[in-house]
């Protein structure tokens, strides 16, 4: 059962993201777009080589980083071979969004090519790829990645595409030096088609030109039709992407230095102002159109007005849904949240699926019920739950996700039973897939996003036990260069929420940052947030594991049921979950820098300060609870937790400063 196709025009589709399918025509889940790395299997290197030293070296220096576009080399001591690394983002992203996500590109590289010589990885907003051959200046088209939608459309709409891309094409590669990308869109009857085309930078015109026109060659042959609704063929040295009624670009792009212009800048303003026109028609025809059908209209309040759209698109009829759920039985209920309840169902087709039925006397359920269909509609990554559609009909507001089949995290990690199936390994994965969708949603999506009510049972777990963040009903929207906000509205769950919200109503990316250090607790020691009796003495977590971490007893904080997997790896979570959770909101890491510090175990780790909230009992160590800023800690495996409190010891006289509080 696909949505109601009730919708008048193509136009509401406009604020929600297709679904693509990968090259092979099996359909995927959105989830498994990104990141996308090919392996090449022309030579391995060594771990802890040479060769891997100066890798890991080029990786991290994306500091040279110039408009989107990154590029380094070097020698490699042993061997005289030439490693050269080149990093691409779309010429819309601006630079610390660029540089977050090479630097994420660069943990997904050492990931998933572990050892190859040559590889390439696509994120969704960056390219990042090295090779021991000389790559730098020339064009390359394999390996390529395509991704197409799964809807069609007519053949008129399809010569429309043509003209605009190939319009692209020529704007772009008579780029300069610095930016080869243009951006722009057409009119095609009700509908608009936008569109990117862009080659890295270092390419000539004539390069640029040809790479383009290779990958423009593919769509035939590799997608099954020309003439799909959305449609996007990555290639290491250019790429294209076109969407129907999808925005997906920022028509602003950075601004090259005085003195040093880009023909694409022409395009952008083009594109700027074809776009205005465009939506001043196109909103026209929708208002007309609303004022006879007078349906429900889906709003996030505050949001700018192109920001507002319909969801038609993914409406749900109610009968299909009762259907699905047995009429809502008791047999279908998979629990109870804050604002209804939630069953399983299943579509004619087969396709299992999860209803979230809002409560009819919630008042504030309509806000986060808007909240939810119009934020997740526009959010694609593997660690967050996917909206499938939606329902709205009468007192009826249900949301209809994809469905998750081992619930959420709180009923393994606080079972005593369950929580035996994760082992360390998956506790890890959890960890840190739960990272990553936190700086998905802080800094690499196009909407900025504070989560607000991040806890485990927000937390869901796939078949593979692979984590998806839930509930975006408290979430918020932030403007790019926004840092905090404030409200007069607390909102979440005591015991996750950080000290400057609760108290006063203050919250920014760091607030989730705090959230995420307490659920990183709770995944390692297996107990809840909340006050428990430890011996003679009454704690909550955060200050029973800052008390043993003090005292250099970290294996007190870590769960029992635990006995294989690194102790090392425990203990380095349990250091960055107190980093997290600092009093002081500027001590406490960005998600950027907690994936980096998840991914390096070589990365030495600042010595946290005191938690917030922290529970100071009768008893007090020898060691200071305030240390500066100076003070380091790195972990090995051979590292004992006698050593580690030695280390801890010797860093707060030789490198600290006691400060009052």
């Amino acid at each position: 059962m696909a949505p109601s196709s009730s919708s008048p025009i193509p136009l509401l589709l406009v604020v929600f993201p297709l679904v693509f399918l990968q090259l092979s025509h099996h359909p995927v889940r959105a989830q498994d777009f990104f990141p996308h790395a090919k392996c090449s299997t022309t030579g391995n290197f060594t771990a802890n080589s040479a060769y891997q030293t100066t890798l890991t070296t080029l990786l991290s220096s994306t500091e040279t980083l110039s408009f989107g576009f990154f590029n380094a080399s070097s020698t490699v001591s042993q061997t005289s071979e030439q490693i050269t690394v080149i990093g691409l983002c779309r010429g819309d992203v601006p630079k610390d969004a660029c540089r977050s996500c090479l630097q994420t590109s660069a943990t997904d590289l050492r990931q998933l090519c572990t050892n190859q010589k040559e590889a390439i990885v696509w994120n969704e907003n960056c390219t990042l790829r090295y090779s021991n051959r000389s790559i730098l200046n020339s064009v390359s088209t394999e390996p390529n990645y395509p991704l197409y939608s799964v809807s069609d459309f007519n053949s008129d709409q399809y010569n429309v595409v043509q003209g605009l891309l190939l319009d692209l094409r020529a704007t772009a590669a008579s780029g300069g030096p610095l930016l080869k990308s243009a951006t722009g869109n057409r009119v095609a009857g009700l509908d608009t088609i936008y569109g990117l085309v862009q080659c890295t930078p270092n390419l000539s015109e004539d390069q640029c030109n040809d790479c383009l026109e290779k990958i423009f060659g593919l769509v035939s042959s590799c997608c099954g039709s020309g003439n799909r609704l959305g449609l996007r063929i990555l290639a290491p040295s250019c790429f294209f992407r076109y969407e129907t009624n999808d925005r997906f670009f920022d028509p602003v792009a950075e601004a090259l230095p005085p003195g040093k212009k880009s023909n694409s800048q022409t395009v952008i303003i083009a594109s700027v102002v074809a776009s205005i026109s465009a939506v001043v028609i196109l909103l026209g025809i929708l208002f007309f159109l609303r004022l006879r059908r007078r349906r429900p209209r889906i709003r996030l309040e505050s949001e700018p007005i192109d920001d507002i759209g319909t969801a038609e698109s993914l409406q749900f009829d109610l009968e299909t849904v009762r259907e699905a759920t047995d009429d809502f039985s008791d047999a279908k209920k998979l629990g109870r949240g804050g604002f209804g309840a939630v069953y399983m169902g299943k579509l004619p087709n087969g396709q299992e699926i999860a209803v979230k039925r809002l409560s009819r006397n919630s008042g504030q359920g309509e806000l986060e019920f808007k909240n939810e269909v119009t934020l997740l509609a526009r959010l694609q990554h593997r660690n967050l739950v996917r909206l499938l559609g939606f329902c709205l009909e009468g007192v009826e507001r249900l949301l209809i996700y994809e469905f998750v089949p081992n619930s959420s995290l709180d009923h393994f990690i606080f079972d005593p039973v369950k929580r035996t199936v994760l082992d360390w390994q998956r506790r890890y994965k959890i960890i840190m897939g739960i990272a990553r969708g936190l700086l998905y949603l802080h800094e690499d999506s196009r909407l900025r996003i504070i989560h607000r009510d991040l806890k485990a049972s927000n937390i869901l777990l796939d078949e593979d036990m692979n984590p998806k963040i839930s509930d975006f009903g408290m979430a918020k929207l932030f403007a790019q260069d926004q840092t905090r906000a404030d409200t007069s509205r607390i909102v979440g769950t005591y015991g996750y929420m950080a000290p400057e919200y609760a108290m006063h109503g203050n919250f920014s990316v760091k607030s989730d940052v705090f959230s995420f250090g307490v659920l990183a607790l709770e995944i390692v020691s297996g107990q809840r947030n909340n006050s428990f009796r430890n011996e003679d003495r009454v704690e909550d977590l955060i200050s029973n594991a800052w008390r043993n971490w003090r005292e250099g007893a970290v294996s007190n904080i870590i769960d029992p049921t635990l006995s294989l997997g690194s102790r090392s790896e425990m203990a380095r979570c349990i250091h960055i979950g107190l980093l997290c959770v600092q009093e002081n909101i500027a001590e406490r890491p960005t998600m950027a820098s907690v994936v980096l510090m998840l991914n390096s175990h070589s990365l030495t780790l600042q010595v946290p300060s005191e938690p917030a909230f922290f529970m100071h009992s009768g008893v007090q160590s020898d060691i200071s609870p305030t240390w500066g800023y100076n003070s380091t800690v790195s972990y090995d495996s051979k590292t004992t937790d006698t050593d580690r409190n030695r280390q801890v010891s010797e860093n707060v006289v030789s490198d600290s400063e006691l400060y009052p509080r």
